[in-house]
Formats: C-alpha cells, structure tokens, sequence
C-alpha cells in the first residue's frame, strides 16, 4: 500500500458519475455532446486546485494537464490516459451511486427497479470481492465506471503524487478524451501539445489486468436501392430495399462469426443499424477480428451475401462501404516491449498478480498507438459496463490509483 494514501478516487467517483456525458454516434460535434464538457471543467478546476496550473480544456473537449518532472534523470514523458463519456446504449442521466458495503456473495438487488439484480453466478468477477465495498447504480440507469473509475483514479493519483514529493518521477501527462464511446476519441486529440512518449489508458477490466492486444475494427455500410410502386399495383414490379436487407441480415451464419457465438480470438460480423423504406434502405455492420486479414476475410463472406441476395431482384442495386476504425494495438506495442513490461512490473509491486491478455474490444490506446504514441491498457476495475448492472469496488479502484504511482516510480528507476 501507498504510505501515507487517503483514498480520494471513491469520493471523486461518486461525483463525476453523476454528471451525465453519454456521447452522441449521430452528432456530428465535437464533442458529440456539449455536456460531457461539464465533467471536463469540473476535473480542470480540482487539478488547477491540486497545484497543476496548466490544466485546462480545450475548444474539442479535451483536458490537458502535466505534473512536472521532480527528477534529475532523463525520463521519457509518460500519459495516463481516460475518457470522461459514457456510452449511448443505457442512460446516464440522473445516476444514483450505492455502495454496497462488506460485499459477502449475496445477489445485489438495485432499489429503484428490483427486476434488475446482480448475480454472482453471472457476475464471476464478484467471487474475488468477498469483504470489499461494491459500488452499483441504482436499477435505471448505467453506473459510468466505464470510464469514470479510470478518471477518478488518475486524479487520485495525480493528488497523491502532488502531495508527496518525495516520490521520485518523470515528467507526467494527464488526457482526458471525450467520445470514446462512439469511436471518436482521438479525433481531434493534440499530440504535440500533450507532448508524451508513451501513454497508459485506465480503462480496463479486473483487477490486474494489462491489455496490449485489442481487436482490429471495421465498420461497413450497405446501401440498398430497391423499385417502389404503389402495392396495389405492386406484383412483378416492386423489389422492397427494406426486406432485401432484412434478407441479408437473415443470412448471416447462425452458429459462427456473431459476437454472441464467438469468444476469445475468434471474430465477427455484427449488424447494428437497419433503417429504411421500400425504396431505399441501409444496413451498418462491425467487423471485429485481431488481424486485418481477418477483417478482410469477414468482409468478404459479407459481400458474397449481399451479392448472392440481390441476383433475386434483377431491378436492386447496393454499395458496400468499408471504412477503418481502429487496429490492433499489439503490432505498434511488440516494437515497444518495455512499456507494457514496465506495467507489469507497477502491477506486481502492487501487490497483483499481472494478467496479461487480449481484449474483445478498442480502446482510446488503439487509435493513439498508431498515431505514434504506444499505448497499452491498464485495469480500472470496472465491469458489466454499458449497462444498468454495471459495477466497480472501491478497493480495486484504489488498487489501479496504486498501480499508476508504481508505475511512475517504475520509469524513474529504470532510467538514467
């Protein structure tokens, strides 16, 4: 344990998940939405509190901030790195916070609609957090952990670090993104400005964890143009976009290449929008697989079977647009072996046994290890996120705020 650490990532935690900040897919924005802003100038304003006087928010929703070097050593700049939106498939407004203290097992039963129980046996994580105090929302809405527990536990640490200068460190850079919820979050991200070497996301799962494997993302859009005609008039003649592409996603493989059928490396194709009329209708689908050949591969099953679907309607037409979203950070991290070692290294002195893996999924890290900033993912302890049954415990946050400190104490001795 940190000597002297008076846990503020609990109290901070409380605060922020109650400010609402879901992101917008269908703002065009930047942010996507105004009120994620309203978290960024609150966490400002602590760190300009806290001593960090260059913190500040910018015109795209992005807070900067550094804790300067207090080293004689040639340190590279590290980041740590979280977003502060929560995600549009479950509310985020009006979040009401519960700790469940001294956490013994029992199914958690959420107050305002007791329909919505966390049970251990579907929540396997929770038989590591016998004694420990279980934060909840309260049944109507998401928690906001993903990734408010990875923004309280920066803070905390960047609080503790302030406050206890003998801890030896480089210079280290604070990030907090908007919209990572919907793929935007190193949209308009300064590099220059933030000036960092290497960064860290605190945006993962259990405790321990260290994710330097993420999946490589597509999205594809298929465009249907049907024939429409009066369907009093219709026989022979109308060919209806809107069931050609309730045909193609009909077609899709039933026991493979889903996001409910697969697991670990396995990818899939998911359909995720269908909109549309007889003249006209669009289908958008994620391709998600750890390689892009892969990527490639799924794509072409899916063209083969929109293909396949409109040899029946000769008078039908579509497009099929591929457009890249994130890779597989595990290509930009290999050329870099040390910064996730580093990590490691942060987790064990921690008192952690490190688990190091891949996940189903992208991060922020994604995006900026290719745009020349190597950017591995370290737990916050949150999970079950994007949804009302959503849950983080205050000792694995506290554990994730030690873990950052470590890691920082790890650059400064491992450099000159």
């Amino acid at each position: 344990m940190l000597k002297n650490y008076k846990n503020t990532a609990t109290e901070r935690f409380l605060k922020y998940v109650q400010i609402d900040t879901q992101s917008d897919p269908y703002s065009d924005s930047q942010p996507s939405t105004e009120k994620q802003i309203n978290l960024s100038r609150i966490l400002v304003a602590e760190l300009i509190d806290m001593g960090i006087e260059d913190a500040h928010v910018d015109e795209f929703g992005y807070v900067y901030a550094t804790i300067q070097n207090n080293s004689t050593k040639n340190i590279p700049t590290i980041c740590f790195c979280s977003h502060v939106d929560t995600s549009p498939d479950c509310t985020g407004a009006n979040v009401k916070p519960i700790i469940h203290k001294n956490y013994q097992g029992q199914n958690l039963v959420l107050p305002d609609d007791n329909t919505q129980i966390i049970r251990l046996l579907e929540h396997e994580d929770l038989a590591h957090q016998i004694g420990n105090d279980i934060i909840t929302a309260s049944g109507t809405t998401l928690l906001g952990a993903d990734n408010k527990a990875g923004v309280a536990e920066i803070m905390d640490a960047a609080y503790y670090l302030v406050n206890n200068p003998a801890i030896k460190h480089g210079k280290i850079k604070i990030l907090f993104t908007p919209d990572e919820e919907i793929g935007r979050g190193t949209q308009a991200v300064d590099l220059k400005k933030l000036g960092a070497d290497f960064a860290y996301t605190i945006d993962g799962e259990t405790l321990g964890s260290l994710e330097d494997e993420t999946f490589s993302a597509d999205s594809v859009k298929i465009t249907i143009t049907g024939v429409s005609q009066h369907p009093g008039f219709a026989k022979g003649r109308m060919e209806s976009a809107l069931k050609i592409a309730a045909e193609i996603v009909a077609k899709l493989p039933k026991n493979t290449l889903s996001p409910e059928t697969t697991e670990g490396m396995e990818g899939f194709i998911h359909p995720t929008n269908i909109n549309g009329m007889v003249e006209m209708a669009t289908v958008e689908f994620i391709i998600r697989d750890f390689t892009v050949e892969k990527l490639h591969a799924h794509e072409l099953v899916l063209s083969e079977i929109m293909n396949n679907v409109l040899r029946n309607y000769h008078n039908s037409k579509a497009t099929f647009e591929v457009h890249e979203q994130y890779r597989n950070m595990k290509e930009i991290l290999d050329k870099f072996p040390h910064v996730s070692e580093y990590a490691m290294e942060a987790i064990r002195r921690s008192g952690i046994e490190p688990n190091r893996r891949s996940i189903r999924g992208g991060t922020d890290g994604s995006r900026l290890s290719f745009m020349g900033l190597p950017c591995p993912n370290i737990f916050a302890g949150e999970h079950a996120f994007h949804g009302k049954h959503e849950w983080v415990s205050v000792q694995d946050m506290e554990k994730a705020v030690e873990t950052i400190v470590n890691l920082c104490m790890v650059w400064e001795e491992k450099s000159l």
